[in-house]
């Protein structure tokens, strides 16, 4: 039973880790330098090139290690070391430390690279960047939040009850678009009324992993379950409502 408490305490902290440095990213993508350690234009601008190997380094590692742990085959070589009802809150711990790593680290570029000035524009990109983190927010929880950050299945063995295992659905924002999750991260990141050299390294990096990242995700979802994912990238479109490109078969692609 102290092995279970134990865990179900993990988790929570670990999803707290994780709370913080999703609110500390929405403050520094915002510049709200007044509530935040550190914002992408804040600081003592360096040397272009030593900024962006830098700041190109630490969105590198965030999506190596968001991409590569989330893979069923290092999962399961993975639960060979960590127990398998915190897998998934150990996944969002390291990927909060990754995040943190890039909030502490980054390097300011400010240079400006557009500014808008006139108002209703300038009004419509800040709407947009709360639009894109709402969302995000509403995304997860269409797809069981808890579950997608790990309490669930602490929760889960705590109580004694099986995991269960993962049903295809389509619920809210999934049955117009394939992921609405990225799509306000996408929102979010470039929804911007002033927008610096070091923003777009940031928007630009982020915006490849997330292409990078839901190409894998996708055949993942096609290997587990088959036509009725297919039949779902047939129908829905990937990111854009209405916007429907013509894309290869997963199934065919991995026989």
């Amino acid at each position: 039973m102290m092995k279970k408490i134990i865990a179900f305490i993990y988790g929570i902290i670990c999803y707290l880790i994780f709370f913080a440095s999703f609110l500390w990213l929405i403050l520094f993508l915002g510049n709200f330098e007044a509530y935040a350690p550190t914002t992408v234009n804040s600081g003592a601008a360096g040397s272009l090139a030593e900024s962006l190997l830098i700041n190109l380094g630490l969105i590198a590692l965030f999506g190596i290690q968001h991409t590569v742990m989330a893979r069923k085959s290092f999962k399961d070589w993975w639960t060979n070391f960590v127990p398998k009802p915190v897998e998934r809150s150990t996944y969002v711990l390291f990927s909060s430390i990754a995040l943190i790593l890039i909030l502490w680290f980054w390097q300011p570029l400010p240079e400006p690279i557009w500014q808008v000035d006139a108002t209703w524009a300038s009004l419509v990109l800040q709407w947009g960047f709360w639009l894109g983190w709402l969302i995000v927010f509403l995304s997860t929880w269409m797809i069981d939040h808890f579950n997608l950050f790990g309490l669930k299945q602490v929760w889960n063995y705590l109580r004694d009850r099986e995991q269960s295992p993962p049903q295809f659905m389509e619920p809210g924002l999934y049955k117009y678009v394939r992921h609405p999750l990225m799509l306000g991260f996408l929102i979010a990141f470039w929804s911007i009324p002033k927008m610096t050299v070091g923003h777009v390294v940031f928007s630009v990096g982020m915006t490849l992993y997330i292409l990078i990242g839901v190409y894998y995700e996708e055949r993942a979802m096609a290997r587990q379950f088959g036509d009725k994912y297919e039949n779902y990238r047939k129908r829905v479109p990937k990111f854009f409502p209405g916007l429907k490109i013509q894309e290869k078969e997963y199934k065919k692609e991995l026989v």
